[in-house]
């Protein structure tokens, strides 16, 4: 069955617009409709050579899905948080909302910020800035076995939104329609054949900047700092994303799982276990994450390792100062801080020391404040802050790009959750780069923290084919 609607909203509805993307113009119109039976999957690939974005929470408490692009908002220099927020205050404040009431429905923005204010782009994150944020065309919401479906676009503000937005609903249905469709008839991708992995940085580079980092906390100059490397996987063929992502849903569940591909074959993506901020009202939650070691196949080995994490001076002491360090930029935002024990959260490779904190707000500001407060943690960057940023600009001679840095969602409400990107990969075109970095403290050997990035590496390789 079709549904009739205008030429104005059949071009709305196909994506077309009147004006650039960046070029906020009018009033933005968001309808939902429930949608059961659809696949995040089915949807993704309904939108390949689109741009495509993804979020799914531990355990699928909130997944989400986006194609094409109604807004796009970006902000550079040092006050990105503050510009985003205002930004998204501007765009949702005037905003027409349509179709069935539901946490599920309405818009949502999707994006992330680099790991430094300064960020610049270069040749691996050429399409990327500071704060990068995207309201997606259409976008499909699932929690708890519900879905919802939702188109979102601007208009003029001559335009009249109450008469378009039947149509805009028909419009809806239609693709539905179009989505369920295409989700039982599409056949499975493979990925692209992996060709070769390089490691840029050599182990002798590394040993030489742990060396360094080490000297530095021994003199006093910072207590903790974390350092990184990449590898680069080369592609017969452009990269396929969804079977990463596929394969990162099967064997990292725990974990949080996003796809942010602004431009087609140009993506960010990864599977995080470590929660950044999550806020709803004035309640938040977040988490410390560090330690780390690996698994084992049998029962009584993998008990053994995570005694050995549990009982590790090193990784406790490193441990701590995440969390001394959280509470105390959490101090002037709460109004209440809960601490939890120290836990260890298993993955299928690795296991790490997580404690959680939660509590209450002082005002409802939205998730972006604790955002900017909190990133990035001692887990990525060091202590004391400043000084852990500066050693990693003069040690790392590979810019982090997103790599360790914010990324989530963001609804009308300006609340939401973020991830800290780790356990990460950005491709272009049939090229890949994965990220894995250690904690560095006073006591830190080389060999230990190489040994340590490699298993931060395998999620990622194992999720692009590689068998090493």
């Amino acid at each position: 069955m079709q549904y009739p609607y205008t030429d104005r909203a059949n071009s709305i509805a196909l994506g077309y617009r009147d004006a650039p993307l960046s070029q906020r113009y009018g009033r933005l119109i968001s309808c939902s409709l429930p949608c059961n039976g659809l696949s995040l999957t089915g949807f993704l690939a309904a939108a390949e050579g689109q741009q495509r974005f993804y979020w799914e929470s531990p355990s699928g408490l909130l997944a989400f899905a986006g194609m094409g692009a109604a807004v796009e908002l970006t902000a550079w220099g040092d006050e990105r948080y503050q510009k985003i927020a205002a930004s998204a205050r501007e765009l949702f404040a005037d905003s027409h909302l349509a179709g069935a009431a539901n946490p599920l429905s309405g818009p949502r923005l999707f994006g992330g910020f680099a790991f430094r204010g300064d960020f610049t782009p270069d040749n691996t994150w050429s399409i990327y800035a500071p704060a990068f944020f995207v309201l997606p065309h259409y976008q499909l919401v699932s929690r708890s076995g519900q879905m919802w479906l939702t188109i979102n676009t601007q208009i003029p503000p001559e335009e009249s939104a109450a008469a378009l937005i039947p149509d805009l609903l028909a419009a809806l249905r239609q693709k539905i329609i179009q989505l369920r469709a295409a989700d039982s008839s599409a056949p499975a991708k493979r990925q692209s054949e992996l060709r070769g992995i390089n490691y840029p940085m050599s182990y002798r580079i590394w040993q030489r900047m742990i060396e360094a980092a080490t000297d530095r906390i021994r003199a006093g100059e910072l207590n903790k700092v974390v350092l990184a490397r990449a590898a680069e996987l080369r592609f017969a063929e452009p990269v396929q994303l969804l079977p990463v992502l596929q394969h990162l849903g099967t064997h990292y569940a725990e974990c949080y799982r996003f796809l942010f591909e602004p431009r087609p074959r140009f993506a960010f993506y990864g599977a995080s276990p470590e929660l950044l901020a999550n806020v709803q009202g004035v309640r938040f939650s977040t988490m410390a994450l560090a330690g780390s070691i690996g698994r084992s196949a049998t029962s009584t080995e993998d008990r053994r390792l995570s005694q050995r994490l549990l009982n590790s001076q090193k990784d406790r002491y490193e441990q701590q100062i995440v969390v001394d360090k959280m509470r105390d930029r959490l101090s002037p935002l709460a109004q209440s801080l809960q601490i939890a024990p120290t836990e260890l959260l298993k993955l299928s490779n690795i296991q790490h020391l997580q404690t959680p904190l939660s509590g209450r707000l002082k005002r409802a500001t939205g998730v972006l404040p604790l955002v900017e407060a909190l990133h990035p943690t001692p887990a990525l960057g060091g202590d004391p802050r400043p000084d852990a940023l500066r050693l990693i600009r003069k040690l790392e001679p590979i810019p982090r790009g997103w790599y360790g840095a914010p990324i989530g969602t963001i609804d009308s409400r300006l609340e939401g959750e973020f991830a800290v990107a780790i356990r990460s990969a950005v491709a272009q075109e049939s090229r890949a780069w994965v990220y894995a970095g250690a904690g560095i403290v006073a006591d830190s050997q080389p060999m230990p923290e190489w040994e340590e990035t490699e298993l931060k590496f395998q999620p990622m390789l194992d999720a692009h084919g590689s068998l090493s």
